[in-house]
C-alpha cells in the first residue's frame, strides 16, 4: 500500500493519477494545507501524477523521489529500504584531515553515469581523496546540466542512473573507505519543470536572486517550505547513506527568521548524525565571509562544519596567473597570500573594490580552526565560469602549477580538487546545458552571452551551451592520465597528499599557529617543525629560512640546494622542509 500526500494549501481539491483512474485525496485533519490518500494497490514501481482543482493536467509530485521520464514526466513510487546496502561496518569520514574531490557525474566519465563513476574510484584511493563531492544529482531538465537547474529536491537524475545508481555510487565509496558529499541548491528553483510552486507558496513574492524568484523562508506559510527543506537534507544523507552535504550560494537564501534555515539546517543533521553514529558534514558556499556560519552554536553562531573559501582560491590565482579582473582586482601580492594563509579571510572588515563597500568579518583565529575553510585552486565554478571554461593547464607553467598544489596542500584548509586537476587535464568544463524548449534554449544562451560581455569577454569566445559539443568537449579524457608528463603530475600529487597526512603540522588546523614572511616573488611559511618556501620568480633565488634545515621532505623540482641560513630554488618552485 502507498499513501500519498501533498501539500496544497490553497486549492479546493487535489486527486491523483494512477492508471488509468483519478482518485480524490482528502483534507489531513492532522496537518493544516495536507491531502492524503491511501491506495492498496499502488506499490513500488507505480506512476502517478497529482491533479489540483480542475485543472486535469497531472503534474509530478513535489517530493518525488524518482522521476524515470524526466522532469516533466510522472512520478514513480519508490521504496527506499529495497535497496542492499553493503556499507554496515562505515563509520563515516570527517572533515577535519580529508582531502575533497570535487567530480561532475555527467563529464567524468564518457558514459556520464554513477555505475560508470565507480570504475574510477580505485583512482581516487591511490590519488589519497577522503570525500568525493558530487555536483548536484538531483533532477534537472534534459540530459546535460551542470546539476544548478534542479527542480527536484528529493530525486536523483534518472540519465545518471536514478535513485539506485545514486545508491551503488555511495556504496561502492564506502566500501573503499571513501566518504560522499552532495552538492544541493536550495536557493531557488530551475527554469524548467518547477511544479512545486502550482502547489503552494513555495517562492517568495520579494525581490528575487541571480537565478530568479527566491525561496520562500520567512513569508506565509513559510514553514512547510521549510520543513520541505529540511526534509531533503536529511533524506540524502540518511536514505542515500550520504555523509555530507554543500549547501550552494547560502547567501541567497533570504531568512528574516529569529532562527535562521542554517541553523536549523544544523540542529536537525546534528540529531540525525547522534542516531546514524557517524559524522555528517553541512559544508557553505558563501560569498559573505562571515564567520558566523562557522562558528558552535554554543557561541552564537550558525554551526556549519564549514565553508568554501573563494578568498584562498583568489589569493593563489592572482598571484600565480596574475589576472586583476572583475572581483580578482583586490587580490594579487603575496602579502594578500599571507593574509589568507593566517586569517583565511582577506575582505575582513575592509574595503572592496569590486563591491564598492567595506566587505566581511575578521575570523578570529585562536577559536576558528582552518580545516572549516574548504580551499582549491581549481572548482566547477572557477573553471566553468570563464569564458572558454579553460583550467590552470591552459595558462601556468608546470612549474608554477606544482608551486600552486604546494601552497594550497600545506596550508591549514580543507584542500579540494577538481576533476583531473591531478594529472594536470587539459580538457575544458565549460557551461552546458540541454533545455528542449527552444526559447528556454536561447535565452540561456544570450544571457551567458551578456554575463561574459560585462567581464571583457569577446562574445564569439563564448560557447554556446546548447551545442552538444560543449558538453562533449567538457568531459574528462582519461587516456591523458598514462601520458609521460601527465603521470609525472599525478605522482607529484600522490606524494604531496601522502606527506601532508603523514606529517602532523601540516594538518594542524591552527590559524594562530601560522608564520608567513615574504619578499621579491618568494614566500615562505612556517607550520611548527615545517617550512615551504616557495620562489615564484622566472629564475632561481636565494631564500632565507630561519631555523636549522634538517632535510628536504618534497620538491617541486630538482636542483634545490641547503645553505647554511636558507635555501636556494630554481625558478618556479617550492620545497617542504623539515626543520630542527
Amino acid at each position: 500500500m502507498t499513501v500519498f500526500s501533498v501539500w496544497a494549501p490553497d486549492v479546493s481539491r487535489v486527486r491523483v493519477r494512477v492508471g488509468s483512474s483519478d482518485l480524490a485525496l482528502a483534507r489531513d485533519p492532522a496537518r493544516a494545507g495536507w491531502w492524503t490518500l491511501d491506495v492498496p494497490t499502488a506499490g513500488p514501481g507505480t506512476d502517478y501524477a497529482f491533479l489540483l482543482g480542475d485543472d486535469d493536467r497531472p503534474l509530478p509530485d513535489p517530493r518525488s523521489a524518482w522521476q524515470p521520464d524526466g522532469v516533466h514526466g510522472f512520478s514513480r513510487v519508490y521504496d527506499q529500504s529495497a535497496f542492499r546496502w553493503a556499507d554496515d561496518s562505515w563509520t563515516g569520514r570527517q572533515l577535519p584531515g580529508s582531502v575533497l574531490y570535487e567530480l561532475h557525474v555527467g563529464t567524468f566519465t564518457a558514459e556520464g553515469t554513477f555505475d560508470a563513476a565507480i570504475e574510477r574510484l580505485d583512482h581516487l584511493v591511490r590519488l589519497g581523496v577522503d570525500l568525493v563531492e558530487l555536483l548536484p544529482v538531483n533532477a534537472f531538465n534534459g540530459d546535460h546540466n551542470w546539476g544548478y537547474d534542479g527542480v527536484c529536491w528529493f530525486a536523483p537524475q534518472e540519465s545518471y542512473g536514478g535513485p539506485d545508481g545514486l545508491k551503488r555510487f555511495v556504496d561502492a565509496c564506502h566500501q573503499r573507505g571513501l566518504g560522499v558529499v552532495l552538492d544541493v541548491v536550495y536557493n531557488h528553483f530551475g527554469p524548467s519543470g518547477a511544479y512545486a510552486p502550482m502547489f503552494g507558496p513555495y517562492l517568495s513574492e520579494g525581490p528575487g536572486n541571480s537565478w530568479g524568484s527566491s525561496v520562500n523562508l520567512d513569508g506565509p506559510l513559510s514553514g512547510e517550505v521549510r520543513a520541505y527543506i529540511v526534509d531533503s537534507v536529511l533524506g540524502w544523507l540518511r536514505d542515500y547513506h550520504v555523509d555530507g552535504l554543500r549547501l550552494d550560494a547560502v547567501h541567497a537564501l533570504v531568512d528574516r527568521g529569529a532562527v535562521h534555515l542554517l541553523e536549523e539546517l544544523t540542529v536537525a543533521v546534528d540529531g540525525l548524525s547522534t542516531h546514524l553514529g557517524r559524522p555528517l558534514s553541512l559544508i557553505a558556499e558563501s560569498d559573505l565571509n562571515d564567520p558566523k556560519l562557522i562558528t558552535a552554536r554554543e557561541g552564537g553562531g550558525y554551526g556549519l562544519t564549514g565553508q568554501w573559501n573563494d578568498d584562498a582560491h583568489h589569493a593563489l590565482h592572482t598571484l600565480l596567473t596574475g589576472e586583476r579582473q572583475g572581483y580578482y582586482a583586490d587580490f594579487g601580492s603575496l602579502q594578500t597570500l599571507s593574509d589568507v594563509l593566517t586569517g583565511a579571510f582577506f575582505h575582513a572588515g575592509t574595503w572592496s573594490s569590486f563591491r564598492q563597500r567595506v566587505h566581511g568579518r575578521p575570523v578570529d583565529r585562536g577559536r576558528i580552526p582552518g580545516y572549516r575553510f574548504v580551499a582549491y585552486l581549481q572548482n566547477h565554478d572557477q573553471i566553468g565560469n570563464r569564458a572558454a571554461g579553460d583550467r590552470l593547464t591552459a595558462s601556468l607553467s608546470p612549474g608554477l602549477l606544482r608551486v600552486g598544489a604546494t601552497l594550497l596542500f600545506t596550508a591549514p584548509f580543507t584542500p579540494m580538487l577538481f576533476m583531473g586537476e591531478e594529472w594536470g587535464a587539459t580538457t575544458p568544463w565549460q557551461f552546458f546545458t540541454s533545455h528542449p524548449e527552444p526559447e528556454l534554449a536561447a535565452a540561456v544562451a544570450a544571457g551567458r552571452r551578456r554575463e561574459f560581455a560585462e567581464h571583457g569577454w569577446p562574445e564569439g569566445d563564448v560557447p554556446d551551451p546548447q551545442d552538444p559539443q560543449t558538453y562533449l568537449r567538457s568531459r574528462l579524457d582519461w587516456a591523458e592520465r598514462d601520458k609521460p608528463d601527465h603521470a609525472e603530475i599525478l605522482d607529484f600529487y600522490v606524494r604531496l597528499i601522502a606527506l601532508r597526512k603523514a606529517t602532523p603540522d601540516l594538518s594542524d588546523p591552527r590559524l594562530d599557529k601560522i608564520e608567513v614572511t615574504h619578499g621579491d616573488h618568494w614566500l615562505v611559511m612556517h607550520r611548527g617543525s615545517v617550512a615551504v618556501a616557495a620562489n615564484l620568480a622566472t629564475k632561481p633565488q636565494r631564500i632565507t629560512v630561519p631555523g636549522f634545515i634538517r632535510s628536504v621532505l618534497l620538491a617541486t623540482e630538482s636542483g634545490a640546494t641547503v645553505m647554511r641560513d636558507g635555501i636556494q630554488l630554481p625558478a618556479e618552485s617550492a620545497v617542504v622542509l623539515a626543520l630542527a
